[in-house]
């Protein structure tokens, strides 16, 4: 059945999640700033590779090897052609910008290879409060910058698949169109996309809605403008390329062209009518414009469809359609040319769910073709290729079909389709789950079989809805939208196979018992079936449980803290608690409906619920609930709690709406209070690792805003001071959905994202990020010195400051050590790169392993937070061993 891509985040978003502005701190006036520095993170993905809908491959048509994929809620990519993996490049995108990880077109400069454009924005009705925007890039995707636009864009709207609608002017490339949905028309920049326009004289704003009726304004909305194409046989370098086509969802007046670089425009004559063009790709060396149509915009439906030629100096309409159009039960999308061999063109039934999708080719422009597979006798087919996918073993799905269909499937939702314009052999196309490629294509003319293989190798699209770290066995257990879910017992390789027995579309929620992490429990969302199953070996086999009556949905589910009983609140039913594994439920009473439950962690009889701003609490198997005295809680239903390990009734609290509470609470009686920590403005998820060294209590994750600042936070202290542990550049828009550390890897967190998949972290202080020991030895550095001592963030009695230390010398140091002395009696709270120690107010911060070597000229940052009361007054005197250091 077709996988819908998930909308995490426009679930959070219907509760309120980001609406509004956030709060303002309430404390005095300082910046409001974190170090972005504050901790060494290496950041890496645990590996699926793929798992989400690729609509866009580019390939770069002036260097060889470079090429770029787009997702449509994930980002986009660069090849790595020496490791044959893929870079992601929008990683910086940040949490206020969410849905510009939805990627609706990229274009790569045919003149100046190094920059490339990508058209951002995830929806465009109110799921997403954010406008689209243009980002572009000198330096091939590793440094952005950004045009707002007017409107928004539909990375993961229907009909995402068409395009490109961003493109550059192959002769004058600082000309750019970009074609806008929702009736926003076509759209120029002159200045190298820095600056946009609305073509005023383009005569089509498109009409084409999947559902007009849809109140949502998801299927409703207008597909707009959905390709532009350049012929460059018309132009010169350096002057704007006079004939230009544009494809526009209207299944009437679907090609417009101007013979006079975009001044005037008008329909193209004699033109196929009934269906929408999904691409249109011009082969100037025969001068033909390849056009494949479909009756709808796709990326899941489309039941009819034809392939067109346009004989460009002609005027000539010739119908090329592989098979008749009474035989068609799918629309044409994916289309490519081989830049080497004019006349030779491919196209893909993008839309043939069963029993596979299609791909055809032509040899000579389109009078022939041959299919990828075809039937020998029904149900028995051929196929022109073998598939090799023991890299993503997964792509099978554990499946075992009858003839005709086949595992691992040759593709669905296949809208991108590219040959490499340099090697007529290599050809990549996207599918709903991975990119699959070849490199012996051209094997197909001869009669023999091309070798099909993902090439998906660094490209993470999942959506992530909950993460699991148990005490022993598999490291992470995750919850997915789409794909199910893994048991990952290596981070660094990609898993044989998700969650089987039932194989879940969506899951939505898991956890395992505390005492007993062999057992797990999952639920999720399934067209029939049950919708929950149970492990008792670590989540490595699985069998499914009895639902209760009308369950329509996954929901949550908690295990009890020995695994000997469950609750699970699914959708479309009330809470339910049952002994053993499921085959018996008993609704639970006290509790509201669409509750959130989680269980203790040590008293197996104990779970705990949340709705609608009120926290309940079972002290009898999840049999009755009491509703909780505690107040001040959020009033929605954005909320993620867990409770601690090894703690009864200790619970972490986070979430809310910024336009009433929002932050994070801590009870320690079961939730009968809850105390609302004061130096957490916004937090949306909270998880537990293991303690640092010296520390009582377990470390604490979150995806908060802090200090003004958002990011991944974490707090070796119970809460009372914060580390952000990201940084710029790896913020993966919404982190909002889970968050865990890892019990048994001191400073390892894992994230959930939505649409790069799960995101874990690795820290450099193996030690636990300081704490007032002695730093030992002190080194004796030569040379000169200089010191820049930044107050960066301060609240009442607290305050957070950063520290530059810069090698003025000749000479490299080998380790050094930093001392000053607090004016006003501060004392240092937490350290990060750099171990400290204090006796009354004199501090020393020396390197930690991986800082100690400063070349001269260089420099090296440490951070903390502090406490402070009367005055925060700043040393005025620092020393590096004996030697005085000037003070900036």
């Amino acid at each position: 059945m077709p996988r819908t891509r998930i909308l995490t985040a426009v679930l959070a978003l219907a509760a309120g999640l980001l609406a509004g502005a956030p709060p303002a701190l309430a404390a005095e006036p300082v910046e409001r700033e974190v170090s972005i520095a504050a901790d060494t993170y290496t950041w890496k993905n645990a590996r699926i590779d793929g798992g989400g809908f690729v609509p866009g491959i580019v390939f770069n048509r002036k260097e060889r090897n470079l090429a770029y994929a787009r997702t449509d809620i994930g980002g986009a990519y660069r090849w790595q052609q020496s490791t044959k993996t893929w870079t992601p490049l929008l990683d910086h995108v940040g949490w206020e910008d969410w849905g510009h990880t939805g990627v609706v077109s990229l274009a790569s400069d045919p003149v100046d290879p190094d920059k490339v454009y990508a058209a951002v924005g995830t929806y465009t009705n109110d799921w997403d409060p954010g406008n689209g925007a243009v980002l572009r890039s000198a330096n091939r995707g590793a440094t952005w910058q950004k045009t707002d636009l007017p409107f928004k864009l539909g990375g993961n709207m229907p009909g995402r698949g068409m395009g490109e609608r961003l493109a550059v002017d192959p002769h004058r490339n600082s000309v750019l169109y970009l074609g806008a949905p929702s009736g926003k028309g076509l759209w120029r920049s002159t200045d190298s996309g820095a600056t946009w326009s609305q073509v005023a004289n383009f005569p089509n704003v498109g009409n084409y809605a999947q559902d007009p009726s849809d109140t949502s304004g998801y299927a409703s909305d207008n597909q707009g403008i959905v390709w532009v194409t350049f012929d460059e046989s018309t132009g010169t370098a350096g002057s704007a390329t006079k004939t230009v086509y544009v494809g526009v969802a209207d299944k009437e007046n679907a090609v417009y062209r101007s013979t006079d670089a975009g001044a005037t425009w008008q329909r193209l004559a004699g033109q196929p009518t009934g269906y929408l063009a999904h691409k249109g790709v011009l082969d100037t060396a025969n001068g033909h414009l390849y056009i494949a149509y479909s009756d709808k915009g796709g990326p899941y439906d489309g039941g009819k469809g034809r392939l067109w030629r346009y004989t460009t100096a002609t005027g000539t309409w010739t119908d090329i359609s592989p098979v008749a159009e009474a035989d068609t039960y799918y629309g044409f999308s994916g289309l490519t040319v081989d830049r080497q061999k004019p006349g030779t063109l491919m196209a893909t039934a993008y839309s043939s769910w069963w029993p596979d999708t299609q791909i055809f080719r032509s040899t000579d422009s389109g009078a022939t073709w041959t299919k990828a597979w075809d039937y020998t006798s029904y149900p028995n087919r051929e196929n022109r290729y073998t598939m090799d996918v023991s890299s993503s073993p997964w792509l099978t799905w554990g499946a075992n079909p009858s003839p005709p269909e086949q595992t691992p499937k040759l593709g669905w939702m296949t809208e991108a389709l590219e040959i490499d314009p340099f090697d007529s052999d290599r050809m990549m196309y996207g599918t709903g789950a991975t990119i699959y490629g070849t490199e012996n294509l051209t094997a197909w003319d001869s009669g023999g079989t091309f070798a099909i293989r993902p090439m998906v190798q660094g490209l993470e699209e999942t959506a992530v809805l909950d993460l699991a770290s148990p005490p022993s066995g598999a490291p992470l257990l995750s919850a997915l939208g789409d794909i199910g879910g893994f048991r990952h017992t290596d981070l660094t390789k990609v898993p044989p196979m998700m969650y089987t027995s039932p194989n879940f579309t969506s899951t939505t929620s898991l956890d395992y018992a505390e005492s007993d992490p062999n057992t797990v429990v999952r639920v999720g969302n399934l067209d029939s079936g049950p919708h929950i199953a149970f492990s008792t070996d670590n989540g490595a086999n699985w069998f499914a449980g009895t639902d209760p009556s009308e369950v329509s949905g996954g929901g949550t589910v908690a295990a009890a803290a020995d695994g000997s009983r469950f609750v699970w609140s699914p959708q479309g039913a009330g809470v339910h608690h049952t002994t053993g594994f499921g085959s018996s439920w008993r609704a639970s009473t006290g509790i509201p409906e669409g509750a959130i439950v989680e269980s203790d962690r040590v008293d197996p009889k104990t779970f705990y619920g949340f709705k609608s701003g009120k926290f309940y609490v079972s002290t009898d198997g999840g049999a009755t609930f009491t509703a909780s005295p505690a107040a001040g809680l959020p009033s929605g239903d954005s909320v993620r709690f867990k409770a601690l390990p090894g703690g009864k009734g200790d619970i972490w609290l986070a979430g809310g709406a910024s336009d009433g509470a929002y932050g994070l609470w801590h009870s320690t009686d079961g939730g009968a209070t809850f105390t609302k920590l004061s130096n957490v403005e916004q937090a949306d998820t909270i998880g537990f690792g293991k303690a640092a060294a010296g520390a009582s209590y377990q470390t604490l994750y979150t995806s908060a805003e802090i200090g003004g600042v958002r990011g991944i936070f974490r707090s070796t202290d119970k809460g009372a001071t914060w580390t952000r542990i990201n940084d710029d550049a790896h913020q993966w828009g919404w982190t909002g959905a889970a968050i865990t550390g890892d019990p048994r890897v001191y400073g390892r967190v894992y994230v959930a994202t939505n649409g790069r998949g799960v995101i874990y972290g690795d820290t450099s202080d193996t030690g636990g990020g300081g704490g007032g020991t002695d730093p030992g030895p002190t080194p004796t550095p030569t040379g000169g010195c200089a010191v820049t001592y930044r107050i960066t963030n301060q609240w009442a009695g607290g305050f957070q400051a950063d520290v530059q230390l810069s090698n003025t010398g000749s000479t490299a140091w080998n380790g050094w050590s930093l001392s000053w002395t607090f004016p006003g009696g501060q004392t240092v709270s937490q350290m990060w790169n750099a171990e400290h120690g204090q006796s009354g107010p004199s501090v020393t911060a020396k390197n930690v392993g991986w800082n100690g070597s400063v070349a001269p000229g260089s420099s090296v940052g440490f951070g903390f937070t502090g406490n402070w009361s009367g005055t925060n007054i700043k040393p005025a005197a620092f020393k590096l061993g004996d030697r005085a250091c000037t003070v900036n």
